[in-house]
C-alpha cells in the first residue's frame, strides 16, 4: 500500500514546475475528496448507473 508522503511526492513530480502552492493545494484537495468518496462508496455501496438513470427518469420526464 502507498503512503500518503508517496502519493504527494508522486503528485509533485506531476506537477509543473511553475506549479504555486494554491495549485498544490487545490490537487490535494482533490486526491482527498475522491479518496474520502472511495472509502464511502466501499463502505455505503454504491448505486448502478442504470438505476440512477432510472431514478432521473422520472424526476425529469
Amino acid at each position: 500500500m502507498r503512503t500518503v508522503v508517496t502519493e504527494v511526492k508522486e503528485l509533485l513530480d506531476r506537477l509543473p514546475e511553475e506549479s504555486g502552492y494554491e495549485d498544490i493545494q487545490y490537487h490535494l484537495y482533490v486526491m482527498a475528496k475522491i479518496r474520502q468518496g472511495i472509502a464511502r462508496a466501499e463502505i455505503e455501496g454504491i448505486v448502478p448507473h442504470e438505476e440512477v438513470e432510472k431514478q432521473f427518469d422520472c424526476v425529469f420526464s
